[in-house]
């Protein structure tokens, strides 16, 4: 039973930090740059032959055709979120 008392406690204090505009300010300086990072590195993981080349049409077209894109971008921003969120509750005081 405690267990689910400390998990309530926990829960209420950390939705109480998320209603502030100070962990939006932190999130966002977390979770952007990482985004940015996760995104380079992988488009050069997927096309660095493409990119050292120059041909950007052929990156475009391997990582971004048809409905490539929602993959490629939506875990980029799942994980992300997810990493930004986590960092920001760790570390707010």
């Amino acid at each position: 039973m405690s267990f689910i008392k400390n998990f309530i406690k926990g829960a209420k204090i950390v939705f109480s930090k998320m209603q502030t505009k100070e962990f939006w300010v932190s999130f966002l300086k977390v979770a952007l740059p990482f985004f940015v990072v996760v995104t380079l590195i992988s488009l050069f993981l997927n096309s660095w032959r493409d990119i050292f080349e120059g041909d950007f049409a052929a990156v475009s077209e391997l990582n971004f055709k048809g409905d490539q894109w929602k993959s490629f971008w939506g875990i980029k921003i799942f994980i992300s979120v997810f990493y930004g969120l986590y960092m920001t509750i760790k570390n707010i005081k």
